[in-house]
């Protein structure tokens, strides 16, 4: 008997084979750790990025352990009682800051219910670098707008450091304020104002009776202003042209460290006419016109570009465009000799 069973017929389609995916690990996929990287190299230890972060020194710790394996490099290593980045680590961070940066504005408030920037509804610590002078004299006038503007943001003001800083690239600065003589070729620069160098004295100073000359001001002795604690400057290359010398017996880290000098000596000491008005009359000096073409001082702000179209960037660098704008020229001191 023939059988009627009839094979299957094969499929007209072929099986297809699963398409093979790469194998992710949670530690790539894991923005945490850009973040808490960012606080380690920010840092330059496990205990100062766990106080960044809110985290317990262990938690940290293990952190940098999944870091470490998710690299493959050590990142920061022991060198006596403090650790230093590894080359790999130098190289990542700019890059690691601008992502964080930019994580960070997509999570951050800042817009109102129309959609319009919201200084109120912002929450967020914006880092200033400047001398002591434009800290006090502009950082705290900021820091008067932004309590009543934007409750919600923090200042954070630290000093020029001694070498040509680099905070604007690294990201460890938001804003820089002064005499930016040598910008990196990214960076953008913005002069707000700018200031007049006038000479100091304590009131009846010997040099305040009778006429100030080149040749009587370069007579005195003068105490200088440097962080990089230089004796030598663009006032003694000018007295140098005309064949004087000063004698500059003492050069102290900053201008407000100078005026305080200026105040207890017979020492002549410069500031600007604007920026250091505020101390001149607190401490009781006496400015003068330095008998020098002496070039005016331009001051800008100075910003890397990954902040040119950030909201929060832009309205803190319009506030201190309108400071600066505030800012009133010292009564000229000639008058009460």
């Amino acid at each position: 008997m023939q059988s009627t069973a009839q094979s299957t017929p094969p499929s007209a389609t072929p099986p297809t084979t699963p398409i093979a995916t790469p194998p992710t690990t949670s530690s790539s996929l894991d923005l945490n750790l850009l973040v808490a990287l960012d606080a380690l190299l920010t840092e330059g230890s496990v205990t100062g990025a766990a106080q960044r972060l809110h985290l317990s020194t262990p938690a940290m710790s293990r952190t940098l352990t999944r870091i470490r394996r998710a690299l493959d490099d050590p990142v920061l290593v022991r060198a006596g009682r403090h650790m230093v980045p590894t080359p790999r680590a130098v190289e990542l961070a700019g890059e690691v800051r601008e992502i964080v940066e930019r994580a960070e504005a997509v999570f951050t408030p800042g817009a109102g219910a129309d959609g319009a920037f919201d200084p109120a509804a912002l929450e967020r610590t914006f880092t200033l670098l400047a001398d002591d002078t434009l800290l006090t004299v502009i950082g705290m006038r900021l820091l008067e707008r932004v309590r009543v503007q934007a409750p919600g943001v923090s200042l954070r003001l630290i000093p020029e450091g001694p070498g040509e800083s680099t905070a604007l690239r690294e990201g460890s600065a938001d804003l820089e304020l002064g005499v930016v003589s040598a910008p990196a070729p990214e960076t953008r620069v913005e002069q707000v104002f700018t200031d007049t160098n006038v000479g100091v004295v304590r009131r009846g100073h010997p040099l305040l009776e009778g006429e100030i000359t080149p040749e009587r001001f370069a007579a005195a002795d003068h105490v200088t202003a440097s962080r990089r604690g230089r004796l030598h400057g663009p006032i003694d290359d000018l007295l140098a042209g005309r064949g004087l010398r000063r004698r500059v017996v003492a050069s102290v880290p900053t201008l407000t460290s100078a005026l305080m000098v200026v105040a207890q000596t017979d020492l002549v000491g410069r500031t600007g006419l604007r920026l250091g008005a505020a101390h001149v009359a607190r401490l009781g000096l006496v400015s003068f016109e330095i008998p020098l073409e002496l070039p005016d001082m331009p001051i800008a702000q100075a910003w890397h570009p990954r902040y040119e179209k950030d909201p929060a960037h832009s309205w803190l660098r319009h506030c201190v465009r309108e400071i600066a704008r505030e800012l009133s020229p010292a009564r000229s001191a000639a008058a009460d000799r």
